[in-house]
């Protein structure tokens, strides 16, 4: 069975909510999502990843077509994500660039320290998920990107708000983890057994 769904001028994260509606709803076939532009095309590869099935992009008259395979055409793919023994069901939500309120001097310098601290701490978080001008921290803050590499390599995904990072013009200045769409974030944080907001 092949579905065609045409996403084309929906916004983030309507795209990747449409493919997983029709993958629900299906036993065994082909889902084919189309889009118009290359973050949904992004999402939409990373959400397939994420569920271990196997994909491929094409890309025609501007459009790019996402076949996602399901059932008994499903091939296992490498996990987006290695896992290690020591990670713990934990999500860390970081919505500024900032630690705290009050001094924006003093709180930089507190992310800066917690971020480190974070690094030196078992067991490493799972997912470290940054929005709003937390997206600084992944891209031109060059005091926390280090410690966010080093996160990375124990295991723990970093993953910047897509949305985020355009209005602050900074998608093309990522320098560590990936980009990442609302509802990636919503389903992070629904199966993490706590999450920390800061």
């Amino acid at each position: 069975m092949e579905i065609k769904i045409d996403a084309r001028g929906l916004s983030c994260p309507k795209p990747v909510i449409e493919t997983k509606k029709a993958l629900d709803g299906l036993n065994e076939g082909n889902i084919i999502t189309i889009v118009d532009n290359a973050v949904a095309r992004d999402n939409v590869s990373k959400f397939a990843k994420s569920k271990k099935l196997h994909y491929s992009v094409t890309e025609s008259n501007g459009y790019y077509e996402i076949s996602i395979f399901k059932g008994s055409y499903a091939e296992s793919v490498e996990e987006m994500v290695q896992k290690r023994p020591d990670l713990s069901n934990l999500v860390i939500f970081i919505g500024s660039e900032h630690f705290g309120k009050g001094s924006e001097e003093l709180g930089a310098t507190l992310m800066k320290s917690y971020l480190y601290a974070l690094s030196e701490h078992e067991p490493y978080p799972k997912t470290v998920i940054l929005v709003n001008s937390g997206v600084k921290l992944s891209t031109v803050n060059t005091n926390t990107i280090d410690y966010l590499k080093k996160l990375v390599e124990f295991g723990t995904e970093v993953i910047s708000c897509g949305a985020c990072l355009d209005y602050y013009n900074l998608k093309e200045f990522l320098m560590v983890g990936e980009v990442s769409n609302m509802y990636a974030i919503v389903e992070k944080m629904a199966e993490a057994n706590n999450t920390i907001t800061l």
